[in-house]
């Protein structure tokens, strides 16, 4: 008897530990989240509407995976910087990017949708041009190096900056040099208004501005006062040519290694982030302007209709010089995005 009693006993102290070092391996016995830790690289300041979208979705995986996903954020280029953040992603040792779009044009010349002189009249029309059919095709277009592009998240509409003195007509521009965020149509946009561009990295943009390497920039209000440049910077127009359009890409062999149950947190957590990056996209650029102003170390010129016209007639040439690389069928998208959420009449 006290043989089959030890027995039973060793039995139930076997199943127990069988049971504990199950737990916590992550056996069948769990809830199905795998554990994993997501790396999300952006060259940008905390305070602007990217790292409050890359916060919102960390918040919400952590949370509904029990802390079993952690989500580690590397804001202002301190793991990644704009040159070799693709690279890395492509490499896996980044399993989420939100670059400014235009950094994609040398893998698909469709991605100077943002770069497009004046193309959309507000952030709704982008919204509804990127969440359409040709805008998700493009985000999508990337899968060959093995990244996939989710959702677009905006920024805003660009300004210009320059120490050479304010810019009220395409004339203010011949004989400067602005950095810009590279691509083929801001290349063109540039050379048409008689300027020189450069692209430098965001991370060294203000020792560039500082130590005179260019003459301005192009950027948005977010930008330019979370990154201080109006402390480098004599002079800024509000112009609204082009955009700072970011999109959020992961890495498809990450992607693919998630089961249903981890895959389903991770996407609702990047619908999260989106909606947040969305919603204070344009809000923290009024307030951003706002504080330039009230700092008072840049003259703010703001242009009247007939001098954005003037603008628009010059860079009007850029679309036909460019339509056989992006295509018609993207420039009809843009248009009928604008004609249902723009401000034309």
């Amino acid at each position: 008897m006290k043989k089959v009693f030890f027995l039973v006993g060793a039995l139930i102290l076997t199943i127990a530990l069988t049971g504990c070092n199950k737990s916590a391996s992550g056996g069948s016995d769990d809830d199905g989240i795998q554990k994993l830790t997501i790396k999300f690289s952006h060259v940008v300041a905390e305070n602007t509407p990217k790292h409050q979208g890359a916060l919102a979705m960390k918040e919400y995986i952590e949370s509904e995976s029990n802390e079993k996903i952690k989500v580690e954020i590397y804001p202002n280029s301190s793991l990644f910087g704009d040159d070799d953040e693709y690279q890395n992603l492509v490499s896996n040792n980044v399993q989420f990017i939100a670059p400014d779009i235009s950094k994609f044009v040398g893998h698909n010349p469709q991605f100077n949708v943002p770069s497009l002189p004046f193309a959309f009249d507000n952030d709704e029309a982008a919204e509804a041009f990127w969440d359409g059919e040709k805008g998700q095709e493009i985000l999508k277009s990337l899968k060959k190096d093995g990244v996939l592009g989710l959702y677009w998240w905006p920024n805003g509409g660009k300004h210009v900056t320059s120490n050479s003195g304010p810019i009220k007509s395409p004339d203010d521009f011949k004989g400067q040099k602005f950095r810009t965020q590279g691509g083929q149509v801001l290349e063109s946009i540039y050379s048409r208004l008689g300027a020189g561009s450069e692209s430098i990295p965001f991370g060294e943009l203000y020792t560039a501005l500082d130590q005179g390497v260019v003459d301005g920039e192009e950027n948005t209000s977010s930008n330019i006062e979370s990154k201080k440049f109006d402390e480098v910077q004599k002079y800024m127009t509000i112009m609204n040519h082009t955009r700072v359009d970011y999109a959020i890409f992961t890495n498809t062999t990450f992607w693919d290694s998630l089961n249903d149950k981890t895959k389903e947190i991770v996407e609702k957590g990047v619908e999260k982030g989106t909606k947040v990056a969305r919603e204070k996209a344009k809000a923290l650029n009024e307030e951003s302007l706002e504080t330039i102003k009230e700092r008072g170390k840049t003259e703010v010129t703001e242009l009247s209709p007939d001098q954005i016209q003037e603008f628009r007639d010059a860079l009007e040439p850029i679309y036909d010089e460019f339509e056989d690389d992006i295509g018609s069928d993207v420039y009809k998208a843009v248009r009928e995005a604008n004609d249902e959420y723009g401000d034309s009449e």
